[in-house]
Formats: structure tokens, sequence, C-alpha cells
């Protein structure tokens, strides 16, 4: 069986964090000497899974996810993972794709939070494809059975939205 791919999303605007008083790009910002989204490309890198980037600017995650899916059609599954999630570990992404032989979706949790990356099987290719606007895959994890996966990660649960998520992110590094 085919590894799943990691399809890290950094097309967004960033918005929320400049409205919060952020300066630039989120994923530009820095964070212990290189980027928010290095650190977040590091750990997937070190999956030893595919990855691959979708950064074109597009009309919301549902898109940015489809997009990815569209290029990486041929996958056996994809681990969704927002850019802005450095602290995720390289051993959560590596637990979620493994739990992706007995599931459809895996959905990490860190105490009761869920987290990222979501792990979708081949099975959900054309519902991921047929995603649109800024919902995200929320329709498409309720459509199959999911399996909760607990992990010992928070930072699969830290993302960088505003300047103090910035700083707790430099904090727990």
């Amino acid at each position: 069986m085919k590894a799943p791919t990691v399809l890290i999303l950094a097309a967004g605007r960033g918005e929320r964090f400049r409205a919060a008083g952020g300066q630039g790009h989120k994923l530009s910002a820095s964070l212990a000497g290189t980027t928010v989204l290095e650190h977040t490309l590091a750990a997937a890198r070190a999956s030893g899974l595919p990855v691959h980037v979708v950064d074109t600017p597009t009309e919301g995650m549902g898109w940015s996810i489809a997009a990815g899916v569209h290029a990486t059609v041929e996958a056996e599954g994809w681990l969704i993972l927002p850019g802005d999630m450095p602290l995720v570990s390289t051993a959560t992404i590596q637990h979620v794709a493994s739990a992706l032989a007995n599931a459809p979706v895996v959905v990490p949790r860190y105490r009761d939070a869920r987290g990222h990356p979501v792990g979708f099987g081949a099975i959900c290719r054309d519902h991921l494809l047929a995603l649109s606007g800024d919902t995200g895959a929320r329709a498409v994890i309720g459509r199959f059975p999911a399996l909760d996966l607990p992990v010992d990660d928070p930072g699969c649960t830290l993302d960088i939205d505003t300047p103090a998520d910035l700083e707790r992110a430099r904090r727990n590094l």
C-alpha cells in the first residue's frame, strides 16, 4: 500500500493575524530562527511521507483541499495539515498515517481537542475533490466513520491565527 500524502495548506491570506496586529503574513513570521511554515514543513518532511504544498491562492480552505487532492489524485490518502501549525510533531503525522490502514478518516485528539493533521483514505477522494468555499472537510468527516486518535501532542491543536498564538508557540518551542 502506498503512503498517504501530507497536504500542507499554505494558500490563506492570514487576515485574522494582521487584523489582530500581526505584521506581514503569519506563515512568514519568525519562529526560532526560521518561519512558521518552515517548521510545519520540517515536521511533515521528517515523517518520510510524500508532501505537497498548496500555496496558490484559492477561495477558501475547501478549495485548497480540493486543489491539493487534485494535484495528488493517485495518492492512497491524504493528511490535511494547515501550514500555520508549526508545533505538530512528526510522530503525530506518522501515527495518523498508520491509523488510516484501519479507518477511512482519522482525527488526532489531544485531551478534549480535535487536532491536525486529519487523515483521509482514498475512499474519500471524490468527496474531497468536491469541496469548495471555506468550510474545509468537516462534511467529509461526517460522511465516513472517523477514528478519534488520542495523541500526546499539544502541537496538533496549536495554530497561529494571532500574534498571541505566535508568542505562545515561541514559548512552547
